[in-house]
């Protein structure tokens, strides 16, 4: 039987999704490298008790529709529905706003293990490739070594970080074949390639799907071997509605009485580089 890993919908694609799952979500932080349709699929199977691996936390459709005219679904969604328990991730907030997380944290809501970015890079790189950990220096002397194995290597003392094993994985590319080859967009590759394969189950969510052959061999990144599941996002765009929520209005006010808005900011961080070329 010809290999298709094609599914017909985002709810088909996460049907089999349970309370208390692992999941790795793909992205950076900007929403275009986001799997935001299957997050909003996650939102309505329901599950519970989640524990969320990604580089950010998610700052919520009002901020990429109001700043991007990009109204799509990202990590705040889950958080706000109050289906995630745990989270391990290496950069969650932003200096302009406060986000769903933050609240969540603060109220002791949500249990957070920080990771430094590239050890968490490895820490799911390492899952996919099946080995148990690996040493590191980074975070020795640092918070981050409180209650690790270390050892002493080339003289130097390394933590002890495992891999971390995911029930799946959510990612999102720009382009895929049936057979699962994955192709992304620019810097929008980020953490997606990394967690293809890292869980027992990879769903890649696509802006294409295209005939075998297609695809260059040169330029595919992820294999169809990493990949379980394809779903393509529908072709038509979402209208950028211009709106915003009160909660959302009102961390915005906070940012801009503290620091001026994102001018004033940008304006200091011109000056300081200014300052440290001089």
């Amino acid at each position: 039987m010809p290999i298709n890993k094609i599914v017909a919908s985002f709810d088909e694609a996460v049907a089999d999704m349970q309370d208390g799952a692992v999941l790795l979500v793909g992205g950076f932080g900007p929403i275009a490298s986001i799997p935001s349709y299957l997050l909003e699929a996650v939102a309505r199977r329901g599950v519970k008790n989640l524990t969320v691996v990604s580089n950010s936390a998610g700052f919520g459709k009002d901020i990429w529709a109001n700043v991007f005219g990009l109204p799509y679904d990202d990590l705040d969604l889950l958080m706000k529905n109050g289906q995630v328990r745990k989270t391990i991730v290496s950069a969650p907030i932003s200096q302009w706003i406060e986000n769903t997380w933050e609240k969540k944290v603060r109220a002791g809501e949500i249990e957070v293990e920080m990771v430094a970015q590239g050890t968490l890079a490895e820490r799911i790189r390492a899952a996919r490739a099946g080995l148990g950990g690996f040493y590191t220096y980074v975070g020795v002397g640092t918070v981050l070594e409180k209650g690790k194995e270390t050892k002493i290597i080339d003289g130097r003392k390394c933590l002890l970080e495992y891999s971390i094993k995911a029930d799946f994985a959510l990612i999102k590319a720009h382009k895929a074949d049936r057979w699962g080859n994955l192709v992304y967009s620019g810097t929008s590759r980020t953490f997606n390639a990394t967690m293809a394969g890292a869980a027992k189950v990879t769903i890649a969510e696509v802006d294409q799907v295209v005939e075998l052959g297609e695809l260059d061999p040169e330029a595919i990144v992820t294999p169809g071997l990493y990949v379980d599941r394809v779903v393509e996002r529908p072709r038509e765009k979402r209208e950028a509605g211009k709106w915003m929520s009160e909660e959302e209005k009102e961390s915005q006010r906070k940012w801009r009485a503290t620091t001026g808005g994102y001018e004033a900011t940008q304006g200091k961080e011109e000056k300081g580089e200014a300052k440290g070329k001089a």
